[in-house]
């Protein structure tokens, strides 16, 4: 069982790691809103990235869903970057991800992290076989014209009571944390 005020706390630590990491400069504007469906929106060629936290009482998948459009590829890769698109999104993923996953050490120190890996969104209506205690998803838009979207999902093995405290503004610069 999930507490509601640890699924208020997993929906503000998402908020919080995916205003700060998906936007590729802090000034661009990241738009954040639920949706009901997970798989709303998706088309047949939308891919998900997905991401794990697992901790003894929970494993938590975080699930960024996109498009590889010009307008995704424009905004994530920059005139001189010559790295293949999804490297340097897998990377993005990863860091929001990893925001989150310092977000929950505070409250669970035995987390791990999994490396992120691509699958086709069809694969979205399915997440109910795990038996999710929290399966929450959400539109994510960068300066009024990439789209994206997001799902976290939370298994619990064990009850889950916390109350995040995510006022506490981030100063890290980007550094790489070894596991």
């Amino acid at each position: 069982m999930i507490s509601a005020d640890a699924q208020n706390s997993f929906d503000r630590i998402f908020r919080k790691a995916a205003q700060a990491r998906l936007p590729i400069d802090t000034s661009d504007l990241c738009g954040i809103a639920p949706i009901a469906n997970a798989s709303a929106g998706a088309t047949k060629n939308t891919q998900v990235v997905v991401l794990t936290i697992s901790s003894i009482v929970f494993r938590m998948l975080l699930i960024l869903h996109f498009d590889e459009d010009d307008t995704t590829h424009r905004y994530y890769l920059k005139d001189n970057d010559e790295r293949p698109f999804q490297e340097v999104f897998l990377e993005i993923c990863n860091l929001c991800c990893g925001a989150m996953n310092q977000e929950l050490l505070s409250y669970f120190p035995d987390l791990g992290m999994s490396t992120p890996y691509v699958l086709n969104a069809q694969c979205l209506p399915h997440l109910h076989e795990l038996k999710p205690g929290l399966l929450s998803s959400y539109s994510v838009t960068l300066n009024d014209s990439v789209r994206l979207a997001a799902t976290v999902c939370v298994c619990a093995h064990a009850p889950i009571d916390f109350v995040a405290d995510t006022s506490a503004t981030e100063e890290t610069s980007g550094e790489l944390e070894l596991f």
